[in-house]
């Protein structure tokens, strides 16, 4: 069997599937209750000045029959007492010695108080800190959360400042809503900050009730602007992460990875694209703590088949497979191929290509039903048809070099070649 325990910042878990920042995080029940279904780690809803939150708070975008596709939430941090965090986490790491407890800080803007507030986290025996600069509701308007993570100098100011009493690992949480990560994620690092994690949610509008033309969720007639997580928000997060990943400075720092992880196989996407280790929240908020079973299994089992004996094994093997499109060869062409013996005759390719794509499916009146065939000099190798159709390996891209050399866009210029007709 191959080895999913995690080693993160020093930081020791029995598998590399940690829950985020968040209500799931929030009181030791909860906490318990995962650590109990074997849950790596957690980390616990960020303690800052106290606050108090609203109702309702989430709302949701399904699609089709996906429940929750994207989740959006306009919750500020912990709104319970600082000290009965404190005392509930040192109760948690005195129950589960082995799981990773790492405690998300959100502190006034000043020095004296992220101080004050590391200290008393660092006297409960927690293993580690996520600074959050990324909530980006509420606490934004205080000059806290993603108004710290939208500008570098702010973010290394308060990394220094954080730098200066933690002697424990300090992961910052990047902001997503910004152009690039990456500047501030180099500030972070550049301060000292020992880790990384992204990202945070997404600024969102989910959805407006029809009827009373109140966006959700709803607070006595008014909304806000939300955090946007789950499924929907992934493609996101793995881009975001692959230019951390590929960063010479924020490559230096091991990675979490969080935002949409849902399954063991979105988990390894994220490790093979740098994350050594990934952190879940609204799947388990859909389906409950005990998704990590099948996470551990899953990966567990991927590992054996693909002869993995350890996570770093593959963590970052895809990250240079991400590239300039100035550096991606012309010269290599696909061409659709429809497998006869598995198409329904759904015509769903068809009217795909003709309507939005190159006319390049043929279609053949019959009876009792139509066949669809692929003209091949028309095809170009764009996968709508295979993306479109509803059975799996019906239709198949075959490759078709256009030239048996590579080519690349730039090399293409410089040889001052013809375009062709598409």
């Amino acid at each position: 069997m191959a080895d999913i325990s995690s080693t993160f910042l020093g930081i020791q878990s029995p598998n590399p599937f940690w829950l985020a920042s968040a209500p799931p995080t929030d009181k030791k029940i909860n906490v318990l209750r995962a650590f109990e279904a074997g849950w790596g780690g957690v980390v616990w809803k960020t303690l800052g000045s106290q606050v108090k939150n609203v109702s309702s708070r989430y709302s949701a975008v399904n699609f089709g029959a996906k429940k929750m596709m994207g989740f959006n939430n306009i919750e500020l941090i912990s709104d319970r007492p600082l000290a009965l965090n404190l005392k509930e986490i040192s109760e948690c790491v005195r129950l589960f010695p082995d799981r990773a407890m790492i405690v998300s800080l959100m502190a006034d803007n000043n020095r004296e108080s992220w101080h004050e507030l590391i200290k008393q986290v660092e006297d409960t025996g927690a293993h580690g800190f996520e600074l959050n600069f990324g909530c980006p509701h509420g606490m934004t308007e205080r000059g806290m959360g993603a108004a710290v993570g939208q500008d570098p100098d702010i973010a290394r100011m308060v990394v220094e400042w954080v730098m200066e009493a933690a002697t424990l690992p300090v992961i910052t949480k990047l902001t997503p809503n910004v152009h690039s990560v990456v500047p501030t994620g180099k500030a972070c690092v550049e301060a000292g900050s020992n880790g990384l994690s992204l990202i945070n949610t997404i600024q969102s509008v989910t959805g407006i009730d029809l009827d009373t033309f109140v966006p959700n969720p709803y607070v006595d007639g008014k909304s806000v602007f939300g955090g946007y997580c789950g499924p929907a928000v992934k493609p996101i997060a793995l881009k975001m992460l692959t230019t951390i990943a590929q960063n010479p400075v924020t490559s230096k720092v091991p990675i979490s990875g969080i935002g949409g992880v849902s399954t063991w196989k979105d988990a390894v996407e994220f490790m093979l694209l740098g994350a050594s280790n990934v952190q879940v929240c609204t799947a388990a908020m859909n389906h409950g703590f005990r998704i990590v079973e099948d996470m551990c299994e899953g990966l567990n089992n991927w590992m054996d088949e693909k002869g993995f004996k350890k996570l770093e094994d593959f963590i970052g093997k895809s990250v240079d497979k991400i590239t300039h499109w100035e550096d991606l060869d012309i010269n290599y062409h696909h061409v659709a191929n429809i497998n006869q013996d598995k198409c329904i005759h759904c015509g769903l390719c068809y009217i795909a290509c003709e309507d939005t794509s190159h006319q390049s499916i043929n279609l053949t009146y019959g009876k009792p039903y139509n066949t669809y065939t692929i003209k091949e000099e028309e095809c170009v190798g764009c996968n709508l048809c295979q993306l479109v159709c509803p059975v799996n390996d019906c239709i198949t891209m075959v490759e078709k070099r256009v030239a048996p050399e590579y080519l690349n866009w730039k090399e293409f210029q410089k040889r001052g070649l013809p375009l062709n007709d598409h």
